[in-house]
């Protein structure tokens, strides 16, 4: 095991024969983001980018979960006039800084997903260019269930790859999809046993590593400009529309249902 490129809190960075690993690090929280978990992602990318003995990047999670979204009990946002989470702020300034860095990475980044992939960790699977999947592993936008809107670039990453019909399945119903289900949907590139998950997704990234960097970042762009030019116009209205729904009745219910483990009775106010 080669030794941590970059020291940070809850981000761990490793550089090895070309291939830089970046292991979201919350094992205790399945890899819940909260404040310092994005600042920390966000530094991992950006060291990442710069550092040209890193071809390929593989960005995973520690423990049982890829990512379990975003802590609600351990964010920290700042509070609108009217007390209610600053959802706008938060998405704007860490979630988004955080999209836009994988998809202009000028290298191939693999999403090796080791299990549950919830509410913002299913849109950085999904942001990334590749993505691998333990049998074990299922992908999910769980917003509606705390009455909120997909987020982090979900509303566009999802349609892209699988279409409006089973992109608004996977958001106005919220069910988990199990990586067999999201291979055959074309969601994601391939699913492996999950003991094999680690093997397979190394040779795939040391092929990357050894291969055309400047070629791959090519591609990405031609990609990025095809589907994605109103990325940065879909995140702002995600944004926006977040916000709105982080002041209905519908979201302080849905929030208090989750920490509570109960069912939500939502008003539709």
């Amino acid at each position: 095991m080669s030794e941590p490129d970059i020291q940070l809190e809850t981000v761990n960075v490793r550089l090895s024969d070309g291939v830089a690993t970046v292991e979201l690090n919350r094992p205790e929280a399945l890899n819940a983001w909260n404040k310092q978990l994005g600042l920390d992602l966000l530094a991992a990318l950006r060291h990442v980018a710069e550092n040209d003995a890193a071809r390929a990047v593989v960005l995973t999670g520690a423990g049982r979960a890829f990512s379990s979204g975003a802590d609600l009990k351990d964010f920290g946002v700042e509070l609108t006039p009217e007390g209610r989470p600053d959802v706008y702020k938060t998405l704007t300034e860490i979630y988004h800084p955080i999209m836009h860095a994988i998809r202009d990475l000028p290298k191939p980044v693999i999403a090796r997903v080791n299990g549950p992939a919830v509410g913002i960790g299913c849109s950085l699977a999904l942001c990334c260019d590749l993505i691998v999947a333990a049998q074990s592993a299922y992908f999910l936008l769980a917003f509606v269930n705390i009455g909120l809107v997909p987020d982090g670039g979900s509303s566009l990453f999802v349609p892209t790859r699988v279409g409006i019909a089973r992109a608004t399945e996977m958001a106005m119903l919220g069910e988990r999809l199990p990586a067999e289900r999201a291979l055959e949907w074309g969601l994601i590139n391939s699913v492996v046993p999950d003991e094999r998950l680690a093997e397979e997704s190394a040779t795939l990234a040391a092929r990357l590593a050894a291969g055309p960097t400047r070629s791959y970042a090519g591609t990405k762009r031609q990609l990025n400009n095809w589907l994605y030019a109103r990325m940065e116009e879909q995140l702002e209205l995600e944004a926006q529309i977040q916000g709105e729904m982080a002041g209905s009745d519908d979201f302080l219910e849905g929030a208090m249902a989750f920490v509570e483990k109960r069912p939500a009775r939502f008003s539709g106010q």
